[in-house]
Order: structure tokens, then C-alpha cells, then sequence
């Protein structure tokens, strides 16, 4: 975790005095932003709306509270509702030679991002990046799409939305309070009553009762070499040893998780959200132990895979109360 992050989550005292210095950026921040959205609401900045419904899933705050495995969940029941469901992104990190770029099956990290390539891969949906997100979902609707899910774009005030999801890390939560840089936060948390979803990711104690509680759940690894899938129970043997990466938003999570389901981490390495790796950033974990990582990593590490390399694929889960208000909101969508 890099130092800023300690002060933000884990309210690092040997560094206190980085708060004091960045809250005069905070507060720049705060009144560009509330400029910003007061322009919007005035009609000074001009918002675009496009004939299909649009499904924005954000969050206040800086990466890793699970907004991908939610979008990822809202396609696959769209689907089941008879939808045809398109995603758009920013695409971060990707730099494609023409935008609005819509992926294919050769499509790589380096030109959309890693998180719409995780996304196109799962779902087989049209995906489209770009940092104007009303071309990219004009885009959709012109290759056939009638619902239009956003992965994040909560502060694109430009695209109007029909439904506001929010997603918050249940553990984390949001941190100190306070707008960055002393803080994680893009926006205060009064945000969250101007939303039509909030979802907990993972339990939180403090959530209110009418928001929506998702737990990931992982069953399997793949092989990242041949794409073969074997259940955890197969894999895991008494005191199995692994290594294990993670270039998320929270590395942390993604290693308790792994302990929670019974493995034994020899080793351990995060990296910042976003990494681009490359086959220097292994070499410390060269030898016989299965390395495992993220899915999210592993589209960008496919190109250099190892024998022993795996990753975890993870599934957001509802209960059934909470399935049926996503899928009410879905259908009043319809009408």
C-alpha cells in the first residue's frame, strides 16, 4: 500500500502531518468540484441524454470497492431479462488509435484498459472506451444495445443517467473523510442520498438498512496458460503454499481472501491499481509454487504466463431480497 493510502484508511501517525499540508489542495478541490456540478445543475455545462437507459456504477472515492464485479453482475441479468446490455468505460490506462474504440475478440490492455477487457472477456457484450462517455453510448445503441452500463462515471455529469449505483468498500469504507489529496474521496459522502442504489461490498456495521449488501464468492481458479478452470476444493490440500500478485485498488483484500479459503502465502507483492506489468515485475517469484493474482491482472499478464501461474475468478452474490430490487430497477427501465 503506498504511504498516502496508510493516511487515508489506516490513519498512519508517523506521517499525521501529511493531512494538515494537503487540505488546502482539498479544499481547491472541493470548489472546483462544487462549481463544477453547479454549472451542470444551472445548465451552464451541457448534459446529453440518448434514447436508451443508462446505468451509471461509481463510487465517491478512489479505486478498488468492486464496481466491475457489480456491472459485470447487471449484464448478466439484464441479459436474463431479455436486454441487450452494452458497457462503456474511461479506459483507463489503454490508448487506442480512434475513439470511440469498440472492443474485439484483439483487442488489448494496452489500447482499452484492463478492466474492459476483463469485462468484454466474461461477458461477451459490446464494450466501448473513451473518455466521452455520450459517444460511447451513442456507440452502443448504434451496434444494438438497449441498456447502457457505465463502470464508474459517477462525477460524468455530462451523460445523463436513469439509475445511480453506488458501490462502497464495506471494510474500508471511506476512509478518513475527507477530499483528496488528504483524503480518498472524489466527493463527500452526502452523495450517497442522491443516489437510487447504494451497495456494500462486503458487511459493514454501520450501512443503513436500505442499501444492498454484496458478498464476491470465488469457487474456482484458472489456469491461466491453458484457461482450464478447477474447483477450489480440487486444488486446495491441507497447508497448500502459494504466492500470490495484486494491482488493485486494495491488494490487502484480494490476500485475505485468499486466506480466508485456506491457503498458505509464502509470498506476497501489491502494486499500485492499474499496473502495466511486465515479466521483470516476477522475477522474485520464480520456482515451483503456483503464483495466483487477480483476474483483473491477469489480462495483462498473458502474453508472459507461467506454468504455475493462476487466477481467482470472483462473482458478486446477492441475497434474493436484494437480487429482486436490482432486478425491479432493471425492469422499470423497460417502461
Amino acid at each position: 500500500m503506498r504511504l498516502i493510502e496508510k493516511v487515508w484508511f489506516e490513519n498512519h501517525h508517523a506521517k499525521w502531518w501529511l493531512v494538515p499540508l494537503l487540505l488546502p489542495l482539498s479544499a481547491f478541490f472541493f470548489l472546483l468540484s462544487a462549481i463544477r456540478r453547479f454549472a451542470f445543475s444551472l445548465g451552464l455545462f451541457k448534459s446529453y441524454s440518448v434514447n436508451k437507459p443508462v446505468i451509471i456504477v461509481g463510487n465517491i472515492g478512489v479505486g478498488g470497492n468492486g464496481k466491475t464485479p457489480v456491472v459485470i453482475h447487471l449484464v448478466e441479468l439484464a441479459k436474463t431479462l431479455g436486454f441487450k446490455p452494452g458497457v462503456i468505460s474511461r479506459g483507463y490506462g489503454g490508448k487506442a488509435e480512434i475513439y470511440p474504440y469498440s472492443l474485439s475478440e484483439c483487442s488489448t490492455t494496452e489500447q482499452a484498459g484492463d478492466e474492459p477487457i476483463l469485462i468484454f472477456k466474461r461477458c461477451h457484450v459490446p464494450v466501448v472506451v473513451g473518455s466521452d462517455r455520450v459517444a460511447n453510448a451513442q456507440k452502443l445503441i448504434d451496434l444494438g444495445c438497449d441498456v447502457i452500463i457505465s463502470d464508474d462515471g459517477l462525477q460524468h455529469y455530462r451523460l445523463q443517467r436513469d439509475v445511480e449505483i453506488i458501490v462502497v468498500d464495506g471494510k474500508r469504507l471511506f476512509g478518513n473523510g475527507l477530499l483528496l489529496p488528504a483524503g480518498p474521496l472524489r466527493e463527500g459522502s452526502w452523495r450517497l442520498n442522491y443516489s437510487d442504489i447504494i451497495i456494500f461490498n462486503g458487511e459493514c456495521k454501520t450501512r443503513d438498512k436500505s442499501s444492498l449488501l454484496m458478498s464476491l464468492v470465488a469457487t474456482k481458479l484458472r489456469h491461466m496458460k491453458t484457461g482450464k478452470d478447477i474447483s477450489l476444493a480440487d486444488f486446495l490440500t491441507d497447508n497448500v503454499k502459494v504466492n500470490a500478485i495484486a494491482g488493485i485498488g486494495s491488494p490487502q483484500r484480494f490476500f485475505d481472501t485468499l486466506q480466508n479459503l485456506g491457503f498458505n502465502l509464502v509470498k506476497q507483492k501489491g502494486f499500485i491499481d492499474h499496473k502495466s506489468f511486465t515479466s521483470n515485475d516476477f522475477n522474485q517469484f520464480k520456482g515451483d509454487l503456483p503464483l495466483l493474482m487477480t483476474e483483473k491482472d491477469a489480462v495483462k499478464c498473458q502474453k508472459f504466463t507461467q506454468d504455475n501461474w493462476w487466477y481467482l475468478p470472483v462473482d458478486a452474490q446477492f441475497a434474493e431480497q436484494d437480487e429482486q430490487i436490482l432486478m425491479q430497477k432493471m425492469n422499470q427501465l423497460a417502461s
